[in-house]
Order: C-alpha cells, then structure tokens, then sequence
C-alpha cells in the first residue's frame, strides 16, 4: 500500500486538483470496505481544506455478487427510493465525489451476464437524474484508484507482494513519485491542452484509425464537437479533473457517421468480467456485427443494452508514450488501461464535448449527431502502429498519430 507520505500527496492531489474541492462544499467518497484509511485520509484532509461534511459510501463486491446469485428477478432490477433520493441529494446540494475505482477484475466471474446486466439497466433508469449531471458536469467528481488484493494478484499473479508492486505503479501514473505532484499536473494538463487547441484549430469532420492488426475505421466527429483534454469545468463555474491519471484528448463521434472495423487492443474488464480479442463492425454509425474470442456473451449483453449501445459516444486520443503505456503493465481496469490507449466508448456521448452542449435539449444533442443512452464503457483500441488522420470538411487528410504517437 501507499506509504504514509504518498497517501497524504494521494488526497491533496485528488481533492485539490480533482475535485477541486471547495470551503464549505460537501464531499461525498466511494470507497471499498477493505481500504478505510484511503476514505480515512480522504476525509481528514477534505475537513483541514474546508468541507462542511464528508459522506462515505462502502462498496463490497463479495456481498454484490451474493446479491447477483441469489436475488430474485424482481430485487435484482428494484432500485430503492432512498437510493435514488441519495443520488439526487449530491446534484441539489452541490456536492463533489471522489470514486475509488479498485475492482477485482474477476469478481463477477461466473455470474449470468443477463443479471447484471438487467440489474445495471434498472439502475440507469432509476438514476438518470443522477448519471445524466454526471455526464453534463451538474457535478464535480474524480475517479482514482489505490490497490487492492484481489486487483494485485490479478495484475501481478506471480509477484511475491503483488499490492505493493501495484502501488508503484499508480504512482507513477498518477505522477505521485514527484516532489510536487500538483506542479507536475499543471505542466501535463497544459501539453494535453495544446494537443487539443490542435485539433479543435483544425476542426476534422473525420478521423481515420488503421493498423496492422486490421483496425481500418472511419469515425464521423458531431457537429459543433469540441475536444477537451484533463482539466473540465463543471456548470458552477470551478475546474476539475475527471480522472486521474489521464493522458486523452477526447470528444464526441458522430453517431450516424462510424464506418469500418476495429480490433480490441487489449482486455476489457466490464462488470467484473474480461471481454478480449474483440471485433466490432460499424456501417452508418450503428454496429452490424461482433465477435469476441473471450467474454462473447457479457459483449453481447453490453451492445443489446439499449439503441444507444450500438453506437459510440467518445473518441480518444492517447500516445503510446504516455507513462501507463511505456509500463507495459496490463491493469486490468479501465482508468488505466484506457490512458494506455486510443480508445473509443460504446453508449452515451458527454455533452460538455458540444459546443453550449449543456443547454441543448435531448433532441437537439441528437440533431448534432450526439449519442444516448444509459451506459458509457470505454474499449481501447491503440497499437504501437497505429496510424491516425484527421480528414477537414475539403477532404484535406492531416497524420496525427503515426506509429501509436502524436507527431502534431
């Protein structure tokens, strides 16, 4: 686990640069049960900048998994009212939140995917309110990661102290192993920043993905798109980051305007369960057809989740220089392995990746070709050669990325 020292930088970086967190701003954190003392010094740190109160919301995923083998079918899609009442709390009294994202990767493993699948969409529904300021910025938040076992061992099943190897490696993703971690965010967010300033200069209709691994697709940017890099601002005006670490310059596909076919660079994990070596086909935005060599069916479950998971929402560019990738440490989770990668996102599109995309109405998102829908899952697609080109509205072709890096 972190030392003493990292732990405190860890909090400061994540409340400060994160969630930018506020005085008097209540904070809510999602935390694991078996790491109390990431939301103990969470806390601690979130009442010495100010909070007028801090919340902790445990997760347990052996207790969800009993839950998944042995609710029935109507508990499994029943979300409380006291639930969705907690969720809406956070949005009305402007709370920020903080997500410890540290999944066992195989927790869910054996579970139907039909299951969680059913009990995810109920969730969706029941909390659009929620999701929808998520995606918008209604809301502060940040997503990071500290070690667990069951993560470890999956990452490092062969090491003889498998969580403290995976510390290492957070740090330095998260750029903790610096003497200023904050400084050093502000020189990384100003280079994305100028690598987006590029391509929103440039204003691409299209941008082109190909490699040898057969990667050869087309991907239609929204009308009114604008890319955005690490550092967001929510609707009360206050910077944040989403993620950390991050390394993307993401913004929002045309939903009726993908062509082509991708391969999966690496594994995904999605509720507990790994799809790899996938193939998806793309014709006039919509997927016509899919394979995978692991994890077909929870694939499936996630493209038949609703109309909005046949379509992508995200689109993002990630060198293969960034400090995930030259680890070359598959970590079995999304928040890293994604800022490994170019990667794209299957469902809902975020709007603040619109120009005044956050006063535009649900039909009007979509007249600019925006996605909807309940999920957003992320699936890397980046390779060491992989080419991309941006296509301008003349049909001007400009090389982006040649050999999986930027060269702009």
């Amino acid at each position: 686990m972190f030392t003493e020292k990292t732990l405190k930088n860890f909090a400061n970086l994540v409340l400060q640069k994160g969630v930018n967190l506020q005085k008097g701003q209540g904070l809510e954190i999602v935390c694991p049960v078996e790491k109390s003392l990431v939301a103990e010094v969470l806390t601690e740190t979130a009442y010495s900048l100010g909070a007028s109160v801090v919340r902790v919301r445990w997760e347990n995923e052996k207790i969800e998994r009993l839950f998944y083998l042995n609710a029935t079918d109507s508990r499994l899609t029943e979300v409380p009212k006291w639930l969705v009442g907690a969720r809406n709390y956070l949005i009305e009294e402007n709370f920020c939140y903080v997500a410890i994202s540290a999944e066992d990767p195989m927790a869910f493993n054996g579970v139907p995917a039909e299951k969680i699948s059913a009990s995810a969409i109920a969730r969706g529904k029941a909390l659009k309110k929620y999701f929808d300021a998520v995606m918008s910025n209604g809301i502060r938040w940040c997503v990071v990661s500290v070690p667990t076992h069951a993560w470890a061992k999956q990452v490092f099943p062969n090491a003889e102290n498998p969580e403290e190897m995976l510390s290492k490696e957070i740090e330095r993703a998260m750029r903790l192993d610096s003497e200023d971690p904050v400084k050093v965010w502000n020189e990384h967010i100003n280079n994305l920043d100028r690598h987006a300033k590029f391509l929103n200069d440039a204003n691409f209709k299209y941008i082109h993905f190909k490699n040898e691994k057969g990667t050869d697709l087309t991907v239609g940017l929204a009308e009114g798109h604008k890319w955005q890099s690490a550092k967001e601002r929510a609707k009360d005006g206050v910077s944040f980051v989403a993620n950390m670490p991050t390394e993307e310059v993401f913004t929002a596909p045309h939903r009726s305007r993908v062509d082509g076919v991708l391969k999966s660079a690496l594994p995904l994990s999605y509720n507990g369960q790994i799809i790899d070596n996938f193939t998806i086909t793309f014709k006039r935005g919509k997927i016509e057809s899919y394979s995978a060599e692991k994890g077909y069916d929870t694939l499936c479950t996630l493209i038949n989740t609703d109309n909005g998971t046949k379509r992508l929402g995200e689109i993002a560019l990630i060198g293969k220089n960034s400090p995930i990738a030259k680890s070359g440490v598959l970590f079995y989770n999304t928040l890293f392995d994604e800022n490994a990668s170019c990667h794209l996102a299957i469902g809902k599109a975020y709007p603040t990746t619109i120009e005044n995309g956050d006063k535009l109405t649900k039909a009007e998102l979509k007249k600019r070709g925006v996605n909807d829908s309940i999920e957003h899952v992320d699936f890397m697609i980046g390779t060491p050669d992989l080419t991309v080109t941006g296509i301008k509205d003349n049909g001007e072709k400009v090389i982006i990325f040649k050999d999986g890096d930027w060269i702009i």
